[in-house]
């Protein structure tokens, strides 16, 4: 499986390595090693997946929990009818306030198949983190949703839901997810929103202004 942090783990490994330097013969055969090397953090690094562009009568599908349905803001002010104004596109709201993966697993082929996507944003499992669930099975129900929106042909954005800490950061599972699949990640978007207090409304929802800069990430993605 590829490493989910090769830029960051062969770039310092390019910094401490150590040979013996025994004249120019040996001089070459180093400098020739890291231009390899060099070479090869950068083809790494450019194998992120990427959104193609979206037809200009697209449809987005916002598909999710509390966060998605705008929980924290007044109607109108949660992220997909933010990024719908922003984008031009028609962007549904499918999110379902307290709903686990697992639930949304079970809900997402009947709106797949009304909606007819041309783009599916997946925003879940904050609340099977907030219960403690299992982490293999939010993994699990998490590609399940990537690979019914696939089958749909839907493209699929993942947006990278944090775990509750002093220090808000995207949880694994979902960057792993995205290098296995091949799936377009933001993982920073949220959480940079959440770690903010102007920006959330209760530590775990953002307000009016977070889903608005929320959307603004997400619109940026799709220009």
């Amino acid at each position: 499986m590829r490493s989910l942090t090769i830029c960051h783990v062969e770039l310092t490994l390019v910094q401490h390595l150590q040979f013996p330097l025994k004249g120019p013969l040996m001089k070459k055969i180093i400098a020739l090693f890291y231009l390899t090397l060099f070479l090869s953090v950068l083809v790494a690094c450019d194998r992120t997946p990427r959104l193609n562009p979206l037809p200009e009568d697209a449809v987005i599908l916002a598909f999710g929990d509390s966060i998605t349905f705008g929980t924290g803001a007044e109607e109108g002010e949660a992220y997909p009818e933010i990024l719908a104004r922003l984008t031009g596109y028609q962007v549904i709201n499918a999110g379902v306030k307290g709903e686990l993966s697992e639930e949304g697993v079970a809900r997402l082929p009947g709106i797949l198949a009304e909606a007819q996507p041309d783009l599916v944003i997946i925003c879940h499992g904050g609340n099977d983190v907030i219960q403690r669930l299992s982490a293999q099975n939010i993994e699990a129900n998490i590609r399940a949703m990537v690979e019914l929106s696939r089958e749909a042909g839907a493209q699929v954005l993942l947006i990278g839901v944090p775990q509750p800490s002093l220090i808000l950061q995207s949880i694994p599972l979902y960057e792993r997810i995205s290098w296995d699949m091949g799936v377009p990640i933001d993982k920073h978007a949220l959480p940079d929103v959440l770690r903010r207090n102007e920006l959330q409304s209760d530590g775990i929802h953002p307000n009016a202004q977070g889903y608005a800069v929320l959307a603004e990430t997400i619109a940026k993605r799709l220009r």
